[in-house]
């Protein structure tokens, strides 16, 4: 299967320090890609240059077919590319309908908020997504629990006509019952054709969902491996101990 986002060598240095060094990267539709490394390792830079936040420095990024520039989250938003932060970004003061609408309102006549045609796509995504622990799309999120926050985050990223859902850490700091909820969320979300990346420190969620999984150290690829034909350890020893290309702050 082409890969709906690929990434060709890039690269990307904050002054003396360098992020990424030709780093190769992909994912095709209806597959999870789990990005993982220890802290440090790159995966918020990969990322941000993909959510166009860091424009790369080197390198190319090929989105379904061809060569892109992503110099905006505007134009990554363009081509169907939405990421899902850890913070999820919602407003607590306002309801679900409002969150998820936030910043793109339908108006109708007389440049009114259509609030009825807006509770309606909603109810329809989430429906989509089998999110069903919500009692009312008028709730405000301040009441909700995490699990339900993160499904809403999600909800809001795939209502956009969105091709490409990057998820950093969507299980952070959740129990145990909503992690499973979430978990299944992610795999719902390649089973509707959409390309997923997963970034997450819990190795264990990872083999749960993941496809693939891509291991970066200090701001290089390192391994990747297929989720069913690996073991966490070798996962782990690539984290920690995989073989660098170079090493940062050594000469050529």
């Amino acid at each position: 299967m082409q890969p709906l986002l690929e990434l060709k060598g890039v690269s990307k240095r904050f002054g003396a320090v360098q992020a990424l060094t030709r780093v190769n990267f992909d994912v095709c539709p209806g597959e999870v890609n789990a990005l993982v490394g220890d802290n440090g390792a790159g995966k918020s830079t990969l990322i941000k240059g993909v959510a166009g936040i860091y424009p790369f420095d080197e390198g190319e990024v090929i989105f379904d077919g061809r060569k892109v520039h992503l110099h905006s989250p505007r134009d990554a938003a363009a081509l169907g590319i939405e990421v899902v932060y850890q913070d999820l970004a919602l407003a607590n003061n306002l309801d679900v309908v409002a969150n998820m609408f936030l910043g793109r309102e339908w108006t109708g006549r007389f440049f009114r908020l259509d609030e009825a045609a807006m509770e309606q796509a909603a109810v329809e995504t989430l429906t989509s997504l089998s999110v069903t622990t919500l009692r009312s799309v008028r709730m405000a999120v301040a009441g909700l629990s995490g699990g339900q926050r993160q499904a809403i985050a999600v909800a809001k990223a795939v209502m956009w006509n969105s091709r490409l859902v990057i998820l950093d850490e969507p299980t952070a700091a959740l129990g145990v019952a909503q992690t499973r909820q979430v978990l299944d969320l992610v795999r719902r979300l390649a089973e509707k054709g959409l390309a997923v990346v997963l970034i997450s420190h819990n190795l264990h969620d990872i083999f749960e969902v993941a496809d693939r999984i891509t291991v970066l150290r200090l701001g290089q690829k390192v391994a990747e491996y297929v989720a069913k034909e690996t073991t966490q350890q070798e996962v782990v020893h690539a984290i920690t101990a995989g073989k660098l290309e170079r090493v940062p702050g050594m000469s050529e």
